[in-house]
């Protein structure tokens, strides 16, 4: 059975496979039950690595192992896989975000903030500039930066971008109105975005930013993280933007801010 190089290449994204565990899967699903020996011939995996990718795949939950001599391997069915595959993943999820809670209170957290302390201590203020690529990227930074704040939160966004912040910014500004922090959300308001325009509404001031298209946050008046392309254009894994520690550049531009921000209306 011929697969096409596309079709792998889209199983092994969606899996989490590499090029062989693919191979040897897909093999075993055309003949539903074979040996380790007919897999190495179907899919073009050498023989010497075809019990290691085997091996690989049982312990995955995408296939089980039939005892006998020869040892055969059945395939399990598609959708199968996908429950076992996803219980997998939940479970070793939640068992990595277990262990680094528990560094919260960890010796091994204590020296790693020590580590930073002072190394930041060398550190020239223009150093600390970064750039990012990815909008999962993107949001996690900024939803770091958001958490930091201390006196003011000023974001301007797209009207897709509103949308897409809900379920990622709410809980840290939920936690930074309580610390009494001023927060201001600008964003061009329509239809599809009038529900979400309200929910924000409860953490924050938000206003309709029709007449500008952009994408930036200040944080504090010293930081600014600023989004380099079109959201509109450009699919979300290629989306880049930059971050900079400049209290000189950040308050110039929350002062010009400020000019639009008194001609926006505000959300109702």
């Amino acid at each position: 059975m011929i697969v096409k190089e596309e079709f792998l290449s889209r199983l092994r994204k969606i899996f989490d496979l590499n090029l062989y565990e693919v191979k040897v899967w897909t093999a075993l699903l055309s003949r539903g039950t074979s040996t380790a020996g007919e897999l190495s011939n179907i899919s073009d995996v050498p023989r010497s690595r075809t019990y290691d990718i085997l091996e690989s795949l049982e312990k995955k939950g995408f296939i089980i192992m039939k005892l006998g001599k020869p040892i055969k391997f059945v395939a399990l069915k598609p959708e199968e896989v996908v429950e076992r595959v996803k219980k997998n993943l939940i479970r070793n999820a939640k068992e990595k975000a277990e262990r680094l809670e528990e560094l919260k209170g960890d010796e091994v957290l204590e020296e790693l903030s020590t580590l930073f302390t002072k190394g930041i201590k060398f550190v020239e203020p223009s150093d600390l500039s970064g750039s990012l690529r990815g909008r999962q990227n993107l949001y996690n930074h900024l939803d770091m930066m958001v958490n930091s704040a201390e006196k003011t939160v000023t974001i301007v966004t797209t009207a897709e971008g509103l949308n897409r912040k809900i379920e990622i910014l709410v809980p840290s500004l939920e936690k930074c109105k309580k610390r009494g922090v001023k927060i201001r959300i600008a964003a061009p308001i329509n239809s599809n975005n009038i529900k979400i325009a309200r929910e924000f509404k409860k953490v924050a001031e938000v206003r309709n930013a029709e007449k500008i298209k952009a994408r930036f946050a200040i944080i504090d008046s010293n930081q600014i993280m600023f989004m380099l392309l079109d959201d509109e254009k450009f699919h979300s894994n290629y989306d880049t933007g930059v971050w900079i520690n400049t209290e000189f550049f950040a308050s110039a531009l929350e002062q010009m801010f400020e000019l639009a921000w008194k001609e926006m209306k505000p959300v109702k």
